[in-house]
Order: C-alpha cells, then sequence, then structure tokens
C-alpha cells in the first residue's frame, strides 16, 4: 500500500518515488532537467539546521532544494 505526502514531509532516510509535481514555471524546468521525474526514486538524506533546504538522493547524486519546492512535489511511498 502506498501513501502520498509532500516531499518535504518525508523522514529522515526515507525512500520514496516522485508522482507528481507541477508542471509550468523555470523552477520545474530546471528540476526535470536534473532527473526530478515521477517515478524517480529518491531518499530523504537530511534537512538543515532550521529546516531549510532539505538534502535528498536522486539519481546516484545528492540535490538540496528548498522546502517550499518540496512542498510543491508529491510522492509516493
Amino acid at each position: 500500500m502506498s501513501i502520498d505526502q509532500k516531499l518535504s514531509q518525508l523522514a529522515l532516510g526515507t525512500s520514496a518515488r516522485i508522482k507528481d509535481f507541477p508542471k509550468a514555471g523555470a523552477a520545474f524546468l530546471r528540476l526535470r532537467e536534473m532527473g526530478l521525474l515521477p517515478g524517480t526514486a529518491v531518499t530523504f538524506v537530511r534537512s538543515a539546521p532550521l529546516g531549510d533546504p532539505i538534502e535528498i538522493k536522486v539519481r546516484g547524486y545528492h540535490l538540496s532544494l528548498r522546502r517550499e519546492e518540496a512542498d510543491q512535489i508529491t510522492v509516493e511511498t
């Protein structure tokens, strides 16, 4: 059974698959170019001491995202 939640809500070390995110805007074009596509596996690595930014592992590399960007990406665990 999969559970849908926001990327920013994942617990430390949790893996999930990207389900959906907004399809418009320069920031999301950049994210798609870096490999964040529906179906892609991601792992929540850590967050900064104040919770922003967060670090995820995607396609073998580490990527930092602002929490507001991660709030707009839906994942399924």
